[in-house]
C-alpha cells in the first residue's frame, strides 16, 4: 500500500479533522509552505499539503514548489492527489463540476523547473499526469457515484491576476479547455521525483469572457464552488483509500 499526498489549492471547509505537522519546513529548496498536516481518511493515512499556505498567504507565482514537493517525499508521500481550482473555457464544462484532465500547457514563467539546477536533468513529460492513478481514481468515482470528466487541457497561466477575455481566447485556439495557475511546476517536480500525479479540477466558474453574459468574476461564487467541488473530491478518495 503506497502513501498518499493530498496537495490542495483554495477551498478546504469540508476536509475532516486534521492534525498540524510540526515545524520542519526547511528543505534543500528553501522553506516549504506552512499548510502541511496529517489525517485519517477511509481508515488510511492521509497527509495533506495546502500549497498556498495554512492560512493562505503564498500566491501561485509566488509557492516554493520545489521545496513542497521534495517534503512531501521526505514525509513518506509516494503518489499524490492534486486539487486545481479552475476556470472553464470549454462550454460543456460548469461551474461544480470534476474535471481530470490528460494534457496541459505551460504559460508561466520564471518558476523553478528542476532540482537540477545544471539544467543536466531531463524527464519523459509527453503525458504529465499518471495514467494508472487516474484510472483507480475514474474507478473511485463511479462507485461514489461522482460525475467525473476525463480529459481535456489545462493551461497554466502565470498570475496572479485572472486572464483577460482575450488571453482566454488564445488559449483556446491552442487547445486548452480549462485555465488554472498551479499545476506547473508541480506536476513536472512530482515527475522528476517519480512520484505518480494525478490532477482532479475543481470548476469554479467560466473563465474570462466566457458564461452566457461574459459577467465579471466573482470571487465569492468561486470559493462556493471550491469548497463545492473539494466534497466530491472526499468522496472519491474515501473511496479510492477504502479499495485498498
Amino acid at each position: 500500500m503506497s502513501t498518499t499526498g493530498l496537495i490542495l489549492g483554495s477551498g478546504g471547509a469540508a476536509l475532516p479533522q486534521l492534525e498540524r505537522l510540526p515545524d520542519g519546513l526547511d528543505t534543500p529548496y528553501g522553506q516549504a509552505a506552512d499548510g502541511f498536516f496529517r489525517g485519517i481518511l477511509a481508515g488510511e493515512e492521509l497527509l495533506v499539503l495546502h500549497r498556498h499556505g495554512q492560512p493562505r498567504r503564498h500566491a501561485p507565482h509566488a509557492i516554493n514548489y520545489r521545496a513542497n514537493l521534495w517534503r512531501l517525499q521526505a514525509l513518506g508521500v509516494e503518489r499524490l492527489v492534486a486539487t486545481y481550482t479552475v476556470g472553464a473555457i470549454a462550454a460543456r464544462l460548469l461551474p461544480g463540476d470534476l474535471v481530470v484532465p490528460g494534457q496541459l500547457i505551460d504559460y508561466s514563467w520564471g518558476r523553478a523547473q528542476t532540482f537540477d539546477d545544471s539544467g543536466a536533468t531531463h524527464v519523459d513529460f509527453t503525458t504529465p499526469f499518471d495514467a494508472e492513478l487516474i484510472a483507480a481514481l475514474a474507478a473511485a468515482a463511479q462507485r461514489a457515484t461522482v460525475q467525473l470528466a476525463a480529459g481535456g487541457v489545462y493551461g497554466c497561466t502565470q498570475g496572479p491576476r485572472l486572464e483577460t477575455a482575450a488571453e482566454i481566447d488564445r488559449m483556446e485556439r491552442d487547445g486548452c479547455t480549462l485555465v488554472g495557475m498551479t499545476a506547473m511546476p508541480e506536476a513536472a517536480l512530482a515527475r522528476e521525483l517519480g512520484l505518480p500525479l494525478a490532477p482532479l479540477c475543481i470548476v469554479v466558474n467560466p473563465a474570462a469572457g466566457r458564461g452566457a453574459a461574459a459577467e465579471r468574476i466573482d470571487l465569492g461564487a468561486l470559493q462556493e464552488a471550491s469548497n463545492k467541488g473539494l466534497a466530491k473530491v472526499l468522496a472519491v478518495l474515501r473511496e479510492f483509500l477504502g479499495k485498498e
